[in-house]
């Protein structure tokens, strides 16, 4: 008797994996290259004139000492959860995150991967990355830093099996986000259905562009309730991830700006992250 359900290639399943263990990788700046020579940089940079960070206004709040914990599906199967704290220090706002697959895509391709973000909170640019990551067989540590004097980010990539040490330049404006941190940003806005915003992203490689336009308000449903939403879809508009596919968000639509739904779509399918429960600690 032949089984009904085709199951997918592990080819695929590794994609959703990397994607669950970046959040919002399909417009990461990924470091796959060797990066640019320093007389170089300043040339290489291809994003419009008119992607820039706004700065927060007086009256946003960073919502610190809050985590969100969010649960990963593809295709009907449990991809794996992610868990997003804001956290702050003497050096900035930081937005921790934590990704993790399970299920069977854990079995096919596991992912266990640890963000650590630094944001300046007076210009909302960021300062630094941290990432640890695991999936597959790769274990690596990266550090991330933006140097704005000098107008590029500097990336040191050590993998953890080998010992390999990998160096990298890119050329930055004089502000960029992170993807991480870019979902703070991007809630900070005034978001009304309509509107636009472009701003540059970097997360160590290639500097990209990304445009997130207000598609409107509907109400969502989560397990951790039903939220009045803003609908946010995000594309990459420039750099090496432009025409590769669209990032959706649903924020609460009041004060708070919370990310109460994400969904990814990609040329291998859609993963969706829903809002499990929010916890906040003092």
């Amino acid at each position: 008797m032949r089984c009904p359900i085709s199951l997918p290639r592990s080819s695929t399943l590794a994609a959703v994996a990397l994607v669950l263990g970046t959040v919002a990788g399909a417009f990461g700046g990924s470091p796959r290259n060797h990066g640019t020579p320093a007389s170089d940089l300043k040339g290489a940079l291809e994003i419009s004139p008119a992607a820039r960070i706004l700065p927060p206004s007086d009256g946003y709040r960073f919502p610190a000492h809050q985590t969100y914990f969010f649960n990963a599906d593809w295709h009907l199967l449990n991809a794996g959860t992610a868990r997003v704290t804001m956290e702050s220090s003497s050096d900035g706002q930081h937005a921790v995150v934590t990704a993790d697959t399970s299920g069977f895509v854990n079995l096919m391709f596991a992912v266990h991967d640890q963000f650590r973000t630094t944001i300046n909170p007076r210009t909302f640019c960021s300062l630094a990355v941290s990432k640890q990551t695991q999936e597959g067989s790769r274990r690596r540590q990266t550090e991330v830093h933006f140097d704005y004097a000098h107008g590029k980010s500097l990336l040191q990539e050590k993998d953890l099996k080998t010992g390999a040490v990998k160096h990298m330049e890119h050329p930055i404006p004089h502000c960029v986000t992170d993807v991480m941190s870019g979902f703070y940003y991007v809630g900070s806005l005034p978001l009304s259905p309509g509107q636009s915003f472009v701003f540059p992203v970097n997360d160590g490689g290639p500097t990209g562009e990304i445009t997130a336009t207000v598609e409107g308000r509907e109400p969502v449903k989560t397990p951790a309730g039903v939220f009045p939403a803003v609908r946010v879809r995000a594309i990459a508009s420039a750099g090496p991830m432009k025409n590769k596919g669209s990032i959706w968000v649903w924020y609460s639509d009041d004060g708070q700006r919370i990310p109460v739904q994400l969904k990814a779509k990609v040329k291998w399918g859609t993963l969706n992250f829903r809002l499990a429960r929010v916890v906040r600690s003092n």
